[in-house]
């Protein structure tokens, strides 16, 4: 008998559990919470549902809705153009498919950023996880674990703010520009409320995750969870963000394939 294709393998591997599909996306709702910036900036919107019908007069045999939503709300995806330093680069419905399907690695911080929720990964960090696990993917996600998603059930602890403002992990501003200018990855994704560090603002530049990875033609992935479910390395992301034309962003059901023994 003919060797089975790659893709029937893939399918067996599916079925009999040798291949697991994780879910890397927090569920899309009114709760769901969102950054917050300074009043004087404009604000993205909460996730609302609006019913149309509901097997009823409207629309006796069917229920739907329409929805309202930040772009960058929830689980989703940066394209290049959501950044002034990536301004007349892709938008997120010009994304190359074959950019969404990519390998990944996980960096796991979480005893970090247990201890201190500003920690910084620096760069001679990613080396020393490179001396033990192998390089950086090419082309493909380097995901942040910090545990960050067990405070995605509220606003108030996701953001954990004060007057001093959000106090979340992320990247120093040399390891952002490394990892964007430096690195072989496509892109950054992590379990907070977006690429950066709750301080960003007050780097220099502000914002260099979003600044440096939009600028170098790279994508990032926020609030995800379950990254403590897959391997440092070996597993696949799928990301597939709503192709909205002219769109700087997008919600996304993020899922990894993994191996299991």
């Amino acid at each position: 008998m003919p060797e089975p294709s790659v893709l029937a393998s893939l399918v067996s591997a599916l079925r009999d559990g040798t291949i697991e599909i994780v879910d890397l996306t927090c569920p899309l709702s009114s709760s769901t919470p969102v950054i917050q910036l300074p009043p004087e900036f404009g604000q993205t919107a909460v996730f609302e549902l609006e019913e149309i019908s509901r097997y009823d007069d409207r629309g006796p045999a069917w229920y739907w809705n329409n929805f309202r939503s930040g772009e960058h709300t929830g689980t989703h995806f940066d394209a290049p153009n959501h950044w002034v330093t990536g301004r007349d680069l892709a938008d997120v419905a010009s994304v190359p498919a074959g950019r969404l399907v990519a390998p990944a690695v996980v960096l796991d911080f979480s005893a970090e950023a247990a201890e201190d929720p500003d920690f910084l990964v620096e760069v001679e960090h990613i080396k020393a996880w490179e001396a033990e696990n192998g390089p950086l993917p090419d082309g493909g996600w380097l995901l942040l674990r910090t545990g960050w998603d067990a405070r995605s059930h509220g606003q108030e602890e996701f953001l954990n703010a004060d007057d001093t403002g959000s106090h979340a992990p992320g990247l120093s501003p040399e390891c952002a520009r490394w990892v964007s200018q430096e690195s072989p990855v496509r892109g950054l994704g992590v379990e907070t409320v977006g690429t950066d560090a709750g301080q960003a603002f007050t780097f220099e530049p502000a914002f260099p995750c979003h600044s440096y990875l939009m600028g170098s033609d790279k994508y990032g992935l926020t609030q995800l969870r379950n990254l403590a479910q897959l391997p440092p390395t070996g597993s696949v992301v799928i990301a597939g963000p709503l192709p909205i034309v002219g769109g700087s962003g997008a919600p996304a059901r993020v899922l990894a394939l993994v191996e299991r023994s």
